[in-house]
Order: C-alpha cells, then structure tokens, then sequence
C-alpha cells in the first residue's frame, strides 16, 4: 500500500477534513512501516520468528487505530523544522512506529483477563480471545522489547545520542514512573490489593497523577520525542513536553466520557465497566459539564502553548481540539 507522502506542516489553520485527511495519511505511512517490520523474515542476530507469536504480533498492532501517539512524533517534528517525507524522514518514521509498538503491546497486556479482562479491542476479538492468554503475553513481550531494538538500530535514527535519548525517554514514560507504574496505581484503585477487595476513594489531584502516569505519560513522550528527532533545543523540547502533558490529560478524560457515554459498537470496545469496576476518573466529581468544560481549558492552555510557533504549529493544535471533541 502505497501512501500519500507528507510536505511540512500546514501554514494555516487547518480544516477538520484537511486534519483528518493529514491524520489517514500519516495512518496509512504507519501501517506500512508496521506491516514491514512485523513479519517472517529473520533480521541479523536472531535464529528464527514463530509464525504464531508473529501473527498474534501482528493481530494486535496491524488494521486498527488512528495511530495517534505516531501521527504526535511525526507532526511535532515537522511543526520543528524537521523533513518527515521521503528518505530524509525514514528516521522519524521509525520512530513513530516503534512507540506505536509500545502502545499496542500495553493494550494486549490491558485487556488479559488479570487486568481488565476485555473480550473487544478496535472492534474484533482482543489478542487472548483470538490466541490464547499465554500467546497474547509474549506477543506484548514482543512488541515491547521490538520497540527498542528499532530505536537502538544504528542504520534506521539519527545518531546516538538521539537513540540514546530516544531509548531512555521511552524506557521512563513506558515504565515504573509512567504507564506501568500508573497501571499499578488504578489497579490499586480498584481494590484489588485491598483486603477486603474494595475501591479505594482517589482524591482528583490524584486520580490526576494517575492518569498522567497510565496515558499521559507516553502521549507527552511522542511530542517530546518528536523534538528530540528534530534536534532541538531544550527550551523547544520542554514546550513540547508542556504541550503533550495538556493533550494526555485531555485524552483521558475524553476516553472516561467515551466510556460514560458511547455504546460499544461505536467505541469498538467494552463501555460502561469504569463505574462497574470502581475505576478512578474525574467524571464523577465533576460531572458531564464540568469534563467539557476541562476539555475546553485544557485544549485553549495547550494551544497557547505553541504559540511561539505560529503557524508551523496549526496540524498539532488541530490535534488536540480532536482529541477533546472525540467521541469514539
């Protein structure tokens, strides 16, 4: 499949359908490079690529998503001068893809029956349904482990001291102090480490801290990784950072409203178990309005924030006045 090549960014605010055309199209590049990467054939050093844990691999990653978290890396690179098309942008490229990686083996880990026991993801049977528990489980080992050895390639990005900063700027929004640390702490709001099995009552600052850690974390490192491709500076690379932290907060409170509101045919996966579960969100503080009207806040703080960059910013403030109108 061949896809459409991006030039720099928009120069003027875009259009919802110009944004969503520019969304499909980077989509559609990051297929490609995923498809490519994610089949039989050996690469130098290893010794062979089971067919089954390669299919599962590619259950859980491939013809799904708006691949969002790739379309961040890409778009804030290029708002910072960097080229994405072409042979000059392969880097970039695969950058993206191996944080979409990341992404997608924390949604086959997610949806095992020890943590949220899902049965649908993106519309069709989840990794374990469609394998098995024990397949679903490496196929994330898998991906996770991928992602850094596409970071490491000495032949596919930059020099090494952006692989190094890529490899450890993923390693620490992925990890203890981010997603999976933040998987901990929703689990413990749950009640699954109470004794007696009850929801613990979150207070907002931290179902907030929560949520940044668990989503926001690895949406802040795709801005912020995009920075670090365009080889910027720090003050540049801190913006971005600042810019990801107002678009990941936004994000998750755009998913609990999907989860509130939407059914499962349009969302593409269970709806409604938050509640069910005793999930820690901010919906039942502050209610339907209060949420919008966060959206709203944090869309107007993250679009000041880019300010400094004027009209190479337009896709990226596109991007998170998607992300807070989302609905499925």
């Amino acid at each position: 499949m061949n896809a459409p090549e991006f030039a720099q960014p928009m120069t003027a605010d875009p259009t919802p359908s110009a944004f969503q055309a520019r969304l499909a199209a980077a989509a559609a590049r990051i297929e490609t490079e995923l498809q490519r990467r994610i089949d039989a054939e050996v690469r130098p050093g290893e010794t062979a690529r089971p067919e089954r844990l390669v299919a599962a691999m590619r259950h859980a990653t491939l013809d799904g998503g708006k691949r969002l978290r790739p379309f961040l890396v890409i778009e804030s690179a290029a708002a910072l001068g960097a080229v994405t098309e072409g042979a000059a942008g392969a880097g970039i490229l695969s950058a993206a893809a191996a944080i979409e990686l990341v992404h997608c083996y924390s949604l086959v880990h997610d949806d095992l029956p020890a943590m949220d026991d899902d049965d649908l993801r993106r519309g069709r049977p989840t990794t374990h349904r469609a394998f098995d528990e024990a397949t679903a489980i490496l196929a994330g080992d898998a991906l996770l482990t991928y992602a850094f050895d596409i970071l490491a390639d000495t032949g596919a990005i930059g020099d090494a001291a952006t692989r190094l900063a890529l490899v450890a700027g993923l390693a620490r929004a992925a990890g203890l102090g981010g997603m999976v640390g933040g998987q901990v702490f929703d689990l413990t709001a749950e009640g699954r480490y109470a004794a007696d099995g009850r929801p613990l009552h979150l207070s907002a600052a931290e179902i907030r801290r929560l949520q940044a850690m668990k989503t926001g974390a690895l949406l802040t490192f795709c801005c912020e990784a995009g920075a670090i491709l365009a080889g910027t500076s720090r003050a540049e690379r801190d913006m971005m950072r600042r810019f990801g932290r107002l678009i990941g907060e936004a994000f998750q409170m755009a998913d609990d409203l999907i989860d509130v509101e939407s059914l499962p045919e349009a969302a593409g996966k269970a709806t409604g178990k938050d509640a069910a579960r005793g999930k820690a969100t901010l919906w039942a503080s502050l209610g339907t309005a209060g949420m919008r009207a966060e959206l709203d806040r944090l869309t107007a703080a993250a679009e000041a924030t880019l300010a400094p960059l004027g009209a190479s910013a337009a896709t990226l403030v596109e991007t998170a006045r998607f992300i807070a109108r989302r609905r499925f």
